[in-house]
């Protein structure tokens, strides 16, 4: 579907969004016009301030309420990590199609269960792993799938950003709500991306760790993933980077690929490409910035209604949050951090 297209044409799929936080306004913004329709929060202020910054719609505090909505079609779950299963899985129940925040779930059993009911139902779940829809990653893709680089050998990545005062008393730091701590937070988007390029990963290595904040989760976490094959991700997540980063190298026989910066305080997005030439040496290099900003939440909810319209199974749905979360459960288990 042409964005263009999917932000001008009034859409039948009327969406309602549980958790109404700051993603869950990124997630209002990335809607087609016309297709919002309900907003819920157990603090009923906070819905009723979406309501008002979308101009339209309404506010509930009661999830079974939008769940049962026949005029809802579609449900953007963006509640803390501990709601996110049992809100999807309500409106699964009800026969919704579900979009869920990352990372889905707090445990892999809980989205099993989930795939079960939604098996069931008929029903479209997608995971809100919106860095597959960055364009710098999306162009790795496209470059990787053209066999610009060969056969993928291995990859690194670093995600981390440097928290903020208080950041210890967030709802972040709380292993009820959260599950975990920065592994859970933004390392799962460091699997997921490695995955994506990678496959599935059969041997698992790595670690949790607090080293500075004050609080029971994890602040850094450190990874070593490998397929069947031996092909390798080398993943570190951190919030103690202190100066916001994102870093992504795929190397491939023939060449590699550096994604770097995410926008806004990570820096300008731009992706490297590095040719290794026949007689080797320095490669060739070419350099594709995206100065604009960041429109993958918009593509993400594109693609999400194309799922809808086509009855296809999404990518990355709950086949790719369960073996992300397999992940996150083995390092925590190895780390002696509880799940």
């Amino acid at each position: 579907m042409e964005l263009e297209h999917f932000m001008n044409a009034e859409s039948a799929i009327r969406f309602a969004i549980i958790g109404c936080g700051l993603i869950g306004r990124k997630r209002l913004s990335a809607l087609p016009r016309g297709s919002f329709a309900a907003a819920c929060d157990l603090n009923i202020r906070r819905a009723e301030e979406l309501v008002a910054w979308a101009g339209g719609g309404r506010a509930e505090s009661d999830s079974a309420r939008v769940a049962s909505d026949p005029s809802i079609s579609a449900v953007i779950v963006s509640a803390c990590n501990a709601a996110l299963a049992p809100l999807a899985t309500e409106a699964v129940r009800a026969g919704k199609h579900v979009l869920i925040e990352k990372p889905g779930a707090v445990r892999a059993s809980e989205l099993e269960a989930l795939a079960a009911e939604a098996d069931a139902k008929g029903v479209c779940v997608r995971i809100g792993y919106n860095h597959r829809f960055h364009p710098a990653l999306r162009k790795a893709r496209d470059l990787i799938d053209a066999g610009a680089i060969g056969e993928l050998m291995f990859l690194r990545g670093r995600y981390g950003h440097g928290g903020r005062v208080g950041y210890e008393k967030e709802w972040r730091a709380d292993a009820a709500l959260s599950g975990g701590g920065e592994l859970i937070d933004q390392g799962v988007h460091l699997i997921d991306l490695a995955q994506w390029f990678l496959g599935d990963f059969t041997s698992i290595e790595g670690h949790a760790a607090t080293f500075f904040w004050r609080m029971p989760v994890d602040d850094n976490a450190f990874m070593s993933l490998r397929t069947k094959s031996g092909q390798t991700a080398w993943l570190h997540a951190s919030c103690t980077e202190w100066k916001n980063l994102f870093s992504l190298e795929i190397y491939g026989r023939e060449g590699k690929l550096h994604i770097e910066g995410l926008g806004g305080s990570y820096g300008v997005e731009r992706i490297s490409f590095f040719r290794m030439l026949p007689e080797m040496g320095p490669p060739e290099t070419t350099v594709f910035e995206y100065p604009r900003g960041d429109d993958s939440w918009r593509l993400e909810t594109a693609e999400f209604m194309e799922d809808i319209r086509l009855r296809r199974t999404p990518r990355p749905g709950l086949r790719e949050g369960i073996a992300t979360l397999r992940i996150v459960e083995t390092i925590y288990r190895t780390s002696n951090y509880g799940v």
